[in-house]
């Protein structure tokens, strides 16, 4: 019996900044090692005997990231992308109307692509164990058995044996308060994980009856996908009909057929920064520290720098986070209130709670590492292979300066090639291409100068990835 991955990438995570943002959130990152959370997510489900192709739902802003990502962790997918966010569950609908195609009755396995799984080996025998309740018409969900009364997760609380090891859920509750969780706990309930296990035909049919609108939109949107490249392209506006809600809102809270397996591994959704200190390895005094780090008489911290040293004396219980251009503060008892420094930032107006310094293109990627009245100043890099569109600006020159590598520069139908500490300048107006041929990566170093710099003043003639 074949299981169907659906690999649900389009959450934000804002109580995880200053490292995740809009343009790049935290299921992209590398949080926990070397591996971002999506790709450890990709690689749960590797194995072919059980699994069939992953099915990897995000947003359209995030198509480069999850293409390249994948890439990296050399597996395989089908990157299906929302022209909006609408949370989870029109994301699983969409799931599995396009999963259908093995069979209406296919089963599904609903998976964030931003929690942490420690053990894949006791995540297969979960989806095992599931699997003949599922098969049965029953809606499974995976709870996993609580350590701690945490405020911060919702709750499961389960009933009689349905089928196998699965048990009826008697009802979901949202984050309790601590003395709710600790009688939560002494009641056998479990933390609710947002993992499903489902019929495909059945999902749609219980939400048929909750939500019809989305599931409408959804038949509508996946009928008029486009696909250019490795990409299927939900259709914007039918997309656009389709309510908001989570998995758990529209269905799961709802349904006479929801089914809870308890889990065999550990987990943890990543909620805050807490939780990353949680998971990662700390020192002799409880410092789990990340980057550039030095630390006298410290204790029980989580210090994490992006780029440069980071020193600390003396400090205990707290949560330090330096990215290239914001750095974030904070005691252990007050992680949960990130999210509203991100509100004051977004009334604000600040970029650092959207932009990222590092951003994702199909040819690679590129570092904002200064700006200024009427400058800016890029740190380029193409992948073996890559190839910038032919293109040309209205408002801005640029210089590159090769450091890595060799380029193949054309300018207004002229082509040179460039080698490291070699320079080009490309003037206002002119027609222009940047490709990478070789097998190693190139690095180059542009200066803009213009009256205006922003990443729209972009007219493309020819691009190989589909962006014209």
């Amino acid at each position: 019996m074949k299981v169907y991955p659906v690999i649900l990438c389009g959450g934000v995570g804002k109580r995880l900044w200053p490292a995740s943002r809009s343009a790049r959130p935290k299921q992209f990152l590398q949080l926990l090692g070397l591996q971002s959370l999506f790709q450890e997510t990709v690689r749960r489900v590797g194995d072919n005997n059980l699994f069939g192709k992953p099915l990897c739902i995000g947003n359209e802003s995030h198509r480069f990231v999850i293409a390249e990502q994948l890439r990296q962790a050399g597996v395989s997918a089908e990157i299906v992308l929302e022209p909006k966010r609408r949370d989870s569950a029109p994301a699983l609908c969409a799931g599995c109307l396009l999963s259908q195609s093995a069979g209406s009755d296919a089963i599904v396995l609903a998976m964030p692509a931003d929690h942490h799984i420690g053990n894949t080996d006791g995540f297969t025998e979960t989806v095992k164990s599931g699997l003949d309740a599922a098969a049965e018409g029953y809606l499974v969900t995976f709870g996993a058995r609580p350590h701690r009364p945490s405020t911060a997760y919702g709750y499961i609380a389960p009933g009689e044996p349905v089928r196998g090891e699965a048990h009826r859920v008697l009802s979901f509750v949202e984050k309790p308060d601590e003395e709710s969780a600790r009688e939560f706990i002494a009641q056998s309930y479990l933390w609710n994980t947002g993992n499903f296990l489902l019929r495909a035909d059945h999902f749609i049919e219980e939400l048929n009856v909750n939500v019809p609108a989305m599931v409408s939109a959804m038949r509508d949107s996946v009928a008029g996908a486009s696909r250019d490249a490795n990409f299927l392209h939900l259709e914007p506006e039918a997309f656009g009909r389709s309510p908001t809600a989570s998995i758990d809102y529209a269905v799961m809270e709802h349904t006479q057929r929801a089914a809870v397996v308890e889990a065999s591994f550990d987990w943890s959704d990543i909620g805050n920064w807490s939780a990353v200190l949680d998971k990662t390895d700390k020192d002799g005094q409880g410092n789990a520290l990340s980057g550039d780090i030095r630390v006298i008489d410290c204790s029980n911290n989580y210090i994490r720098s992006e780029r440069g040293i980071v020193g600390a004396i003396g400090i205990e219980n707290l949560i330090v986070v330096a990215n290239r251009d914001a750095v974030l503060v904070a005691p252990h008892t007050r992680v949960e209130d990130v999210k509203h420094l991100v509100q004051l930032l977004e009334i604000e107006g600040r970029i650092e709670i959207d932009d990222h310094p590092i951003s994702f293109r199909p040819w690679g990627s590129y570092e904002v590492i200064d700006s200024g009245d009427r400058f800016q100043v890029k740190r380029i890099s193409v992948a073996p292979g890559g190839r910038l569109s032919l293109q040309s600006h209205k408002h801005r020159s640029e210089h590159w300066v090769v450091v890595r590598g060799k380029a193949q520069v054309q300018i207004d139908g002229a082509e040179r090639e460039v080698l490291p500490n070699e320079a080009v300048y490309i003037p206002l107006g002119a027609v222009h291409r940047l490709e990478n041929r070789e097998d190693a990566i190139l690095e180059l170093i542009e200066v803009q100068s213009g009256d205006y710099l922003g990443e729209d003043d972009i007219e493309r003639y020819e691009d190989v990835y589909g962006r014209l």
